[in-house]
């Protein structure tokens, strides 16, 4: 089954170039993943009592343009499927063109696979619950076919680096640094010019927590039209990895 929900841009959610930022994207998809699951009975609200939380571990977004102030974006979201301790969530994103009939006219603009799993908040620790009934017919089935993300490698010791300590206003209910709050992070460090006003790619990876007054390091290169980006903790692992790069159209 997919689900979808309507926003307006709002101008707090965008750059100076008048477009929707890449946090701003990000927060709309995880808030409609939340929402979802709620409604369908495996949300926040039924695994917090039991314990337990969605973690996202992966995410790719293409976004062949970037909303402005005031455009109505409908956001559809389906889950692919639960396999291997780890739930794959798509997304497609259109511009709502028309909503003066009753059949709106949407433009397709973006879309997102989005991997997740859920995590045991004592043990800190992926748990495999999907055998469980909350998750009977929730499956959509749709495959969503997009390129594979880049190899995610170490960035060199002598690329651009740039210290960064976890805030308080950077954690979430999970008593960790946000999903979210990564990405603000590494692009506050550096973000390539016309990020937000042509066709672009995200990657994004999840790789270890990171909690409130940890010391970590953003790496970061520019590579022709790429831009790479990693988080390292103050022992040297990494925290996450990220892709940012130039597309043509939404690749398949």
């Amino acid at each position: 089954m997919k689900y979808g929900i309507n926003y307006t841009i709002r101008y707090q959610d965008v750059d100076e170039t008048k477009h929707l930022r890449w946090v701003a994207l990000e927060e709309y998809l995880l808030e409609v993943a939340g929402t979802v699951a709620d409604d369908l009975g495996f949300g926040i609200a039924r695994l917090h009592p039991m314990g337990l939380t969605w973690i996202l571990t992966h995410m790719s977004i293409e976004m062949t343009e970037m909303p402005r102030p005031n455009d109505h974006i409908y956001v559809e979201t389906w889950i692919e499927q639960n396999a291997h301790m780890l739930s794959t969530r798509n997304f497609r994103i259109y511009i709502v063109e028309s909503q003066k009939s009753k059949v709106e006219s949407r433009r397709l603009i973006g879309r997102c696979k989005s991997v997740w799993a859920i995590l045991d908040l004592e043990k800190r620790e992926i748990a495999n619950i999907f055998d469980h009934e909350m998750f009977d017919g929730c499956i959509d089935g749709e495959v969503m076919t997009m390129a594979r993300s880049s190899r995610m490698a170490a960035l060199p010791e002598d690329a651009h680096e740039q210290p960064y300590t976890i805030r308080y206003s950077d954690l979430d209910y999970n008593r960790h640094c946000n999903s979210c709050k990564y990405l603000q992070a590494l692009l506050d460090a550096y973000r390539p010019e016309g990020n937000t006003t042509r066709p672009m790619r995200l990657d994004i990876h999840y790789a270890r927590e990171v909690h409130e007054g940890m010391l970590t390091t953003i790496r970061y290169a520019q590579d022709g039209d790429v831009t790479r980006y990693q988080m390292l903790t103050e022992d040297g692992l990494t925290s996450c990895f990220a892709f940012l790069r130039s597309i043509d159209s939404l690749e398949s």
